[in-house]
């Protein structure tokens, strides 16, 4: 599997914080060995999409579509409360 990020979740992705996103990085590794690793709690988020949401900490979430072998990484943000 490899990890494919857009525009939009890359500028995300450089606004966070600092601890978002090292979390981010460590969940993306867990994702490429796993997608049922049960620290990211990944879930279907959007079933008529084919979205995916899955967890970087109790904060933030990191949104995605599976694609063959290619996880493509669309948005990363808060979890709202």
């Amino acid at each position: 599997m490899r990890l494919r990020f857009s525009r939009h979740f890359m500028r995300q992705y450089a606004a966070a914080p600092l601890a978002v996103r090292g979390a981010f990085d460590k969940q993306s590794r867990f994702l490429l060995a796993s997608l049922q690793h049960p620290s990211l709690r990944a879930k279907k988020y959007d079933e008529g999409r084919d979205v995916w949401q899955g967890r970087v900490n109790k904060d933030w979430r990191f949104y995605f579509t599976i694609e063959g072998d290619v996880f493509h990484l669309h948005e990363i943000r808060a979890h709202p409360k």
